[in-house]
């Protein structure tokens, strides 16, 4: 089993900055598979970025520039560092690790006001 926890969310100004962190825990091994999706009211889940298998980050368009997706293997955490935030960006963030099997965190809200 896998178990992640977000947090780092919170409510910030157009232009604003937030860090979110994913504390993994279970069968994780390494950090490829991890990532990050977004879910605004009323519209669907979306990635927003994550590690993938040959160690290259991969970026929504929307975000590329001005969001950073790192991590420490050996504490199995993963961050999200968001710069220039704006209005559109604020949803519930979700931890996401799959592994065959999809696991998602609790979420996370991220609320940018203008």
């Amino acid at each position: 089993q896998v178990q992640l926890v977000e947090s780092g969310g919170g409510l910030v100004q157009s232009g604003g900055s937030l860090r979110l962190s994913c504390a993994a825990s279970g069968r994780i091994f390494s950090l490829s598979g991890m990532g990050w999706y977004r879910q605004a009211p009323g519209k669907a889940r979306e990635l927003v970025a994550a590690m993938t298998f040959d160690g290259r980050p991969v970026y929504a368009d929307s975000v590329k520039g001005r969001f950073t997706i790192t991590g420490i293997g050996a504490k199995k955490e993963v961050y999200l560092e968001m710069n220039s935030l704006k209005p559109e960006d604020t949803a519930a963030y979700y931890c996401h690790y799959s592994a065959g099997t999809d696991y998602w965190g609790q979420g996370t809200q991220v609320t940018v006001s203008s």
